[in-house]
């Protein structure tokens, strides 16, 4: 993998920084807004930097040099003046993993996911909403057991477009739920899409649902008592069901994010991310032959646990 694309992410961030100057204290925070606001604008940001390294030189006990890098960059900028309501985010994560000197960088974590939703008070804590969400990947992902592409840029990317209501009784809680939902799964790789994969036909590079999206964030960052007001949480799941072909088979992704502050830069991060698609085949070796036996949809599980330098900005 090339080494230009482990810092792909930072780039990235410098970019956005320019671009927009002080945008966020965002999600990888938990949206502890301590950002100057105006004309009802909350903005924040946080880009962060996990590296592991072991080196190991005549021992005896046996072992491999390996270097790890985590990349995060999570930023948000919220409005809200009188019935308007307007939540915007992103997040990008990318990280790598090298084993024994000769080896080359795997990928460990590759993640772009922006979001931005309009609500309009309808009564009380009840909004009419308006969501777009946006998620895909940077980099080709590989079985790298066999040097496979299983997965590339907009390969697979999701676009997901909903109307309904949303209920915000507070600052930190948030459960959105729309009738009218319409997701089209990108698969802008010709050889993935003539494989058929992540559910589109094969040949084709997409596939268009409609269906019933629910979506519940509860994100918070002022705990009690003292021994915990230095950790902030996010967690956050998506629902959706696809009315058109079984519906029944449910859609879903459960993120969550715990960051311990142990100064003003450094910090203790845990990343969870629970996934199951119905549509994404995945292949089992049950034998352990190297040969797959079966495939079909099952849970996926991420977790990243990292300490490491963070920038609030």
């Amino acid at each position: 993998m090339s080494r230009k694309l482990i810092l792909l992410p930072l780039l990235i961030a410098l970019i956005i920084q320019v671009v927009f100057g002080q945008v966020t204290e965002g999600e990888a925070r938990l949206r502890e807004q301590k950002t100057e606001s105006s004309a009802g604008w909350k903005k924040g940001g946080v880009m962060a930097v996990t590296l592991t390294q072991t080196s190991l030189t005549n021992w005896a006990a046996g072992g491999q040099n390996s270097l790890s890098i985590n990349e995060l960059l999570s930023i948000f900028a919220n409005y809200q003046k009188g019935k308007n309501v307007w939540d915007n985010s992103l997040d990008i994560g990318y990280g790598v993993l090298q084993q024994g000197k000769e080896s080359d960088f795997v990928k460990t974590d590759d993640k772009f996911d922006f979001l931005s939703k309009y609500g309009r008070q309808a009564y009380q804590n009840l909004y009419y909403a308006a969501l777009l969400n946006f998620k895909t990947q940077l980099t080709i992902g590989k079985d790298y057991a066999t040097d496979t592409k299983i997965s590339n840029f907009l390969a697979p990317a999701y676009l997901l477009a909903a109307l309904g209501m949303d209920y915000k009784p507070n600052s930190y809680f948030s459960a959105f739920a729309a009738p009218f939902t319409g997701k089209i799964t990108i698969v802008n790789d010709q050889q993935l899409a003539d494989a058929g994969a992540f559910g589109v036909d094969p040949g084709e590079k997409s596939k268009s649902e409609f269906g019933g999206y629910v979506r519940v964030i509860y994100t918070r960052s002022d705990f009690t008592p003292e021994i915990l007001q230095n950790l902030a949480l996010t967690s956050k799941i998506d629902l959706f069901s696809n009315y058109l072909s079984e519906p029944q088979n449910i859609d879903v992704s459960w993120e969550t994010q715990i960051v311990f502050k142990v100064n003003q830069y450094v910090s203790v991060n845990l990343n969870t991310h629970l996934l199951y698609d119905d549509d994404i085949m995945i292949g089992i070796d049950n034998n352990a032959d190297g040969v797959i036996d079966e495939s079909g949809p099952r849970t996926q599980f991420k977790e990243i646990l990292g300490i490491g330098f963070s920038y609030n900005f």
